[in-house]
């Protein structure tokens, strides 16, 4: 699909579309059109945040796209799939995150939401590192999103910002700006899976609105454990994202499955009951820092976006009990073969 194609029709679909599109998801609107309620109002409903300074007021918990291609081990069919984004958001989900290199994901997402488009904040994200193939990147999202704009568009952690430099990073950096200017994106910003040294350095240019950090229990990027110094680089992150009024989404809340579907694998022996309890542990654990907006969590059936509304719906001190489950399950984890050959990142 050409570029005038996509974006020939700018003034009047924004003026339309896009307006009403702003209201609905700042508004927090829920499948009924309800303005949704802050947290603590009412019972079972999602506690909403505002994503720093983008002013979008989204309930807390978003949809990872990660979990939808069949090759990353969801078991739905391609219908089923559909069906289970949709289900998300007529449960209240409304901030729904993939990313260029997610196979089908785009697609399922599309299909899912084309008609509910003004209710949703959809993410994507663009892997390449070549400035010049950005745009055509951004258009084969859109056309697969089934969309004319983006409402918010990430330079990708992995493939993305870990394969280049800060000063390449940045001619990525112009290239998502040119595209917020002509409104085919609302917001940029990127993701960091680690390498949070240059995650720090784009933050402190001021020159985006969003970033997406790996924060859990787990120190667990892409394909690794951190170091604790990398530990503490994400922390100052987090710090200065929160200072300049960043808005602050977490991924890797349940350490990318390890903490969640793939513990009893992992860790075969460990107690199933206490096994159920540990992703309600982990999600509470980030959900005690106020500085995170919304934690992005990859769901690939819908008893477990049942399972992670409850938790979100319900009490969210992270308590003792969970203090302890996580680290006897994280201790055990540490010991296994597969823990033991990852790199640590210095």
């Amino acid at each position: 699909m050409r570029t005038e194609a996509i974006f020939g029709r700018r003034e009047f679909v924004k003026k339309a579309a896009q307006a009403v599109a702003t209201a609905a998801v700042c508004e927090g609107r829920t499948p009924a059109a309800a303005q949704a309620a802050p947290p603590g109002q009412q019972a079972g409903t999602i506690p909403v945040r505002i994503l720093g300074k983008t002013g979008l007021k989204l309930p807390i918990l978003g949809y990872g796209g990660a979990a939808l291609p069949k090759a990353w081990r969801n078991p739905l069919s391609y219908d089923d799939r559909v069906a289970l984004v949709r289900y998300a958001l007529d449960r209240g989900l409304r901030y729904f995150d993939t990313a260029g290199n997610y196979m089908e994901s785009q697609a399922i997402l599309g299909e899912a939401l084309k008609d509910r488009r003004r209710d949703v904040c959809l993410v994507t994200k663009v892997e390449t590192t070549k400035p010049e193939k950005v745009r055509k990147a951004v258009e084969k999202s859109l056309k697969e999103l089934q969309t004319d704009y983006l409402d918010i568009l990430l330079i990708h952690g992995s493939p993305g910002l870990e394969q280049m430099n800060v000063e390449q990073a940045m001619k990525i950096h112009a290239e998502l700006v040119r595209l917020r200017d002509e409104k085919i994106t609302r917001f940029i910003g990127f993701s960091a899976h680690g390498y949070f040294d240059k995650a720090l350095s784009l933050i402190n240019t001021g020159g985006f609105e969003v970033c997406m950090l790996s924060y859990g229990y787990m120190p667990r990027g892409s394909s690794s454990v951190w170091s604790a110094r990398m530990t503490q680089l994400r922390d100052d992150c987090l710090a200065k994202a929160h200072e300049l009024g960043m808005g602050i989404v977490a991924m890797k809340v349940i350490g990318g499955g390890w903490l969640g579907r793939w513990s009893g694998y992992l860790v075969p022996d460990f107690d199933k009951q206490r096994l159920a309890q540990l992703p309600g542990a982990a999600i509470r654990h980030v959900l005690q820092d106020q500085r995170v907006h919304l934690l992005a969590i990859g769901m690939h059936l819908k008893s477990q976006i049942d399972a992670n509304i409850t938790t979100f719906t319900g009490e969210a001190n992270y308590t003792p009990q969970d203090r302890a489950l996580l680290a006897e399950f994280s201790a055990r984890l540490y010991e296994t073969e597969t823990l033991k050959k990852l790199r640590m990142e210095q």
